[in-house]
């Protein structure tokens, strides 16, 4: 994995020809500006990038459920938070109060579906 903007010259060039060589091994994706939060590193607090993965049920009706799972970069500075490349994650629930339910399709957009958010 090699994100752009935190990589030297070098880097870019050996990653370079790594696509060349099997252009099929990679795709290519914004750089997204996480989220960060206060994380406890040996000790101390510590802020790392996160990121939300939502849990979502789809079936008659789609549901949003409260929590989800959180990835977060465990080196300092770090973007990468997927854990097959070094990252960490944590299940997270959410409070079951003040939801609401607010129509919407599948695809997002208002419709006859069910999105509940808390």
């Amino acid at each position: 994995m090699l994100i752009g903007p935190q990589s030297t010259a070098a880097q870019r060039e050996e990653f370079r020809g790594r696509i060349l060589a099997d252009p099929r091994n990679y795709i290519a994706q914004p750089t997204l500006a996480l989220s960060c939060a206060p994380c406890f590193v040996d000790g101390d607090v510590e802020s790392r990038h996160i990121d939300l993965r939502p849990y979502i049920l789809f079936g008659e009706k789609v549901t949003l459920v409260p929590g989800g799972l959180t990835r977060v970069a465990l080196r300092r500075g770090s973007l990468v938070v997927n854990s097959s490349q070094g990252g960490g994650s944590k299940d997270n629930l959410g409070a079951a109060g003040n939801q609401r339910r607010v129509p919407i399709s599948p695809t997002g957009q208002p419709g006859s579906g069910q999105f509940i958010r808390s």
